[in-house]
């Protein structure tokens, strides 16, 4: 695996209006099963996390209201994607490939938080999530499926690059994230789940000098 190009958010911004390649035919995305690191773009936006993922009020597949920075993001170590629960091939693939991450992460699972934002907010309520989550053996603490109303997620899609016009078209990219220390990269689904649990592992380390 190459060296990682961490990146400060204001870089992040950047990529994440690039991350959102739909896949067409809801497959996994591309055959390269490399991991993929983000190199640094120019410094331009806001340096105000809270301000650019903002606080939307979302629910959890338990029903519980979260806010999107302050309670889902901050000071967290995460990994974020996109699924919506009525998808039949592509979304519980890589649900099924996540929960694998999570049981070679071990103890540190713990310290991970994966989130899984729904594209189709106007099916997927609470309750389908949480059906969802014990359908696939994903029903874990640390794991949390947002969703809302549809403008409520439109807006938190919109911030990891996920502008789309159906719930089909959104990308499958693992986006995985050391929220303190503004660490973003970009993870391709297709990669193997070893070196996602190691990448996320490294997010977990002290970051030098700091």
């Amino acid at each position: 695996m190459r060296a990682l190009d961490w990146i400060s958010l204001t870089a992040c911004l950047c990529i994440f209006g690039n991350v959102a390649v739909a896949h067409e035919g809801h497959a996994p995305e591309a055959t390269d099963t490399k991991t993929e690191s983000v190199a640094a773009a120019p410094a331009t936006g806001t340096r105000d996390a809270k301000t650019w993922f903002t606080d939307t009020p979302l629910q959890d597949q338990n029903g519980e209201t979260l806010r999107f920075y302050s309670d889902a993001l901050q000071n967290r170590v995460v990994l974020l994607n996109v699924i919506f629960t009525s998808c039949n091939d592509a979304c519980p693939l890589i649900t099924r490939k996540l929960k694998e991450v999570r049981e070679l992460l071990g103890d540190k699972a713990q310290d991970i938080t994966f989130i899984s934002l729904t594209s189709d907010p106007l099916r997927d309520t609470p309750a389908v999530l949480k059906a969802y989550t014990l359908k696939q053996g994903s029903d874990d603490p640390h794991w949390l499926f947002l969703t809302g109303d549809k403008a409520q997620m439109d807006l938190v899609l919109s911030r990891i690059g996920q502008i789309i016009p159906t719930p089909e078209q959104h990308s499958t990219q693992l986006i995985v994230g050391d929220v303190a220390n503004k660490r973003w990269s970009k993870i391709r689904p297709d990669a193997p789940a070893a070196a996602i649990a190691q990448r996320l592992q490294l997010l977990t380390m002290p970051v030098a000098g700091r």
